[in-house]
């Protein structure tokens, strides 16, 4: 039994009451046990120093492509379907099981970095395994799943599936990963989009979703051009054949939902369903600013999400939150995304999302121990004095701040120092697999 005490931070809790104090928390191996203003009478085999330092709960990220890590700056200004079609697919279809595991290595290590814990992750076509290896050694919460794909426009032939087989090779997968890792490793089904998908494969993870009892992840309303083709083919707008297949219930995560009309948005509401924010994604693909403020009325949970590298090109939840915040602003006014309503999606709201909430996403007694301590003592943060500390966080921090995280009870960085993975070696392997991948993309087709 490990025990770990942490001395004398500002606590963010983000429990029902909301309480912000100086205290100590106490975690014995996965879990925090004790939390209080002075725990210094209980012995525990690590105490860290938080005197000065902030305490919150690990930021959860309900939309990451670990894939695409290694193509950040590779499609650069373009919209969606051009992104899609002309770069991202094709240089998918270069993967290999090496790159992949360096593509998921290098993304990890810059989300907890920035302090994220936790993370719903859509892989691509193939060699998911690798993913979860990565996923495994660096001690990161996550729920992935390859993304599954069986039609399409422009889809290179490497990522087109068969049916029958791309529901196998999830399932497969899903037994091999799921709750693995005393539970931090868990599998969703990613259907790409609608646009990706024959109805008999979207009709498929329906099913197996409720007979396993997993979240399906998939791309929705990203783009005027996506809705578009959905109703040439389907007949009807993304959110409402969803709905109309059975799919939209509360276990489906929908990335994006930046175009939806007023029946879409209760469909949403009624039945559950939940919604991942990726601010940074959306502007620069140029895609639109979601209508998060009106969702969020609804009482829909919204989460935050980076979304890829390739279309951010970052992974950087302080960024995500800052967004969220400011671009509804010039719009609806200074009052619109306060920083408490997204410091909520951010933590709180995305362990939400996932179903998670009895575990993570904030800091209370019997949770798992999934934290990050920052350091606020900064020429970009200071002064403090009088200074609501999540507005500091939301509108003036950034992951430079963020100098050590602890998940499941297991510190992964201390000081800014990677402990779970190799840093160096990373940086050093994924230079080598992009330059491979990039040779091998003129035979792609």
């Amino acid at each position: 039994m490990a025990t770990l005490l942490l001395r004398q931070g500002q606590i963010i809790t983000m429990n029902p009451h909301n309480e912000i104090f100086r205290g100590d928390l106490f975690i014995t191996d996965h879990t925090i046990t004790h939390i209080g203003k002075d725990l210094s009478h209980m012995e525990a085999d690590l105490v860290i120093d938080a005197q000065g330092k902030t305490i919150i709960p690990g930021f959860v990220q309900t939309h990451i492509h670990l894939c695409q890590t290694l193509f950040r700056g590779q499609a650069d200004d373009l919209e969606l379907l051009d992104w899609l079609k002309h770069r991202i697919w094709p240089l998918e279809a270069t993967h290999d099981e090496e790159s992949i595991y360096y593509s998921a290595l290098l993304g990890i290590g810059e989300l907890i970095r920035g302090g994220t814990t936790t993370i719903m992750d859509m892989e691509t076509v193939r060699h998911t395994n690798s993913a979860f290896l990565a996923l495994a050694q660096s001690g990161i919460r996550a729920l992935s799943g390859k993304v599954m794909m069986d039609q399409g426009e422009s889809v290179p032939r490497l990522l087109l599936e068969n049916t029958t087989d791309s529901l196998q090779e999830s399932v497969d997968l899903l037994e091999k990963w799921h709750n693995h890792e005393d539970g931090r490793l868990r599998y969703a089904f990613c259907p790409r989009f609608v646009i990706s998908c024959t109805e008999e494969l979207l009709i498929g993870v329906r099913d197996l979703s409720q007979k396993y009892q997993t979240m399906v992840h998939t791309h929705a309303s990203e783009n005027q051009g996506e809705i578009a083709l959905v109703e040439a083919e389907r007949g009807m707008r993304n959110i409402v054949y969803l709905d109309h297949i059975g799919l939209a219930n509360e276990n489906l995560i929908l990335a994006h939902c930046i175009w939806l009309d007023e029946k879409e948005k209760e469909i949403i509401r009624q039945r559950g369903v939940k919604v991942t924010h990726c601010p940074g994604s959306n502007l620069k693909l140029a895609s639109g600013i979601a209508q998060t403020p009106d969702l969020l009325e609804r009482g829909i949970n919204v989460s935050l999400g980076a979304d890829g590298a390739p279309c951010n090109n970052n992974l950087n939840m302080f960024n995500e939150m800052r967004y969220a915040a400011l671009l509804q602003k010039p719009i609806l006014g200074p009052t619109a995304m306060p920083a408490k309503d997204v410091f909520n999606m951010a933590t709180i709201g995305g362990a939400k999302a996932l179903g998670l909430e009895k575990e993570i996403g904030s800091i209370e007694t019997g949770k798992k121990a999934d934290l990050a301590i920052l350091n606020l003592n900064t020429f970009h943060t200071r002064p403090t004095f009088g200074v609501d500390p999540i507005s500091q966080i939301v509108y003036s921090a950034t992951s430079e701040n963020v100098e050590t995280v602890i998940i499941n009870g297991k510190i992964v960085m201390e000081n800014r120092r990677m402990l779970t993975i190799d840093e160096q070696t990373v940086l050093h392997e994924s230079e080598k697999s992009i330059e491979r991948l990039l040779q091998r993309l003129p035979e792609i087709k």
